[in-house]
């Protein structure tokens, strides 16, 4: 099942670092946060991705057209004019960077790599958020339920929408946050069924918008819900904390094995 990552924003809220490169490049112990995503797919099972890229999108080009450069020993020989790239096995991912448009909205960004998709099944999760989310318990839920699409939740605590679930897993309405609710949130990791392509009329729909809750209107969209660990990168306190975690050893999202 092939996993899209929404790469293409401009990523304001951490202007620090953005300004040089797009949000999922930024690094979290000399891995952007994009990798970090694939790996915690990959380590599942889940390798093939396609990344809807757009603001400063050739920097995530340039990356994996260099990335056994970059996590790997190499040798270069001067005299020869040869490159030896040494310990290559870094898995068997099948990496796809599409330019989906600079302004494009989350929602036209998925509809622009339909054809790369075909007519399958797939996930689709934030290129800025880390987790130990189990995915094969989010896919066997959606099947399950049946349902056009599957979102997961978690309780965060901020003030963000919230979502109402009925007592089936699904979904029955976004709301804004009161002081009574158990602050469930949409963390992405969501599974997809090719339908959802019905749902998104062009470049300017979020995909968090009409196309969601048009699947809330039709009993159409499911829950699953992530009790572990999850967290978002917008603000450059927030790529500080999951900085400090990763250097000490203890990254709950860390999944793989080196």
């Amino acid at each position: 099942m092939k996993v899209i990552i929404l790469a293409g924003g401009l990523g304001t809220r951490i202007s620090e670092e953005s300004y040089l490169k797009p949000k999922p490049m930024i690094e979290i112990g000399e891995l952007p946060i994009l990798v970090h995503i694939m790996k915690i797919y990959a380590a599942q099972g889940y390798n093939e991705f396609i990344v809807c890229a757009g603001y400063k999108q050739r920097v995530i080009k340039e990356y994996f057209a260099h990335y056994f450069l970059y996590n790997n020993d190499v040798t270069f020989d001067m005299q020869s004019n040869q490159r030896i790239i040494h310990n290559k096995s870094k898995g068997n991912w099948k990496v796809t960077v599409v330019d989906t448009g600079l302004n494009t909205q989350t929602g036209g960004r998925i509809k622009r790599v339909k054809d790369y998709i075909g007519n399958e099944p797939f996930m689709v999760t934030y290129g800025d958020a880390v987790g130990n989310i189990d995915i094969n318990k989010l896919l066997e839920c959606h099947k399950k339920a049946g349902k056009i699409g599957t979102m997961s939740c978690y309780n965060f605590g901020q003030s963000k929408g919230v979502i109402d679930i009925n007592s089936d897993g699904s979904v029955n309405a976004f709301r804004e946050k009161s002081n009574l609710d158990g602050d469930l949130i949409n963390i992405g990791f969501m599974v997809m069924n090719p339908e959802i392509f019905d749902y998104i009329s062009g470049d300017d729909m979020p995909f968090e918008a009409e196309p969601l809750h048009k699947l809330v209107k039709e009993n159409q969209l499911n829950a699953y819900i992530h009790d572990g660990y999850w967290q978002c990168m917008d603000t450059l306190n927030e790529k500080n904390k999951l900085e400090k975690l990763w250097n000490s050893g203890q990254a709950p999202w860390k999944i793989w094995e080196d």
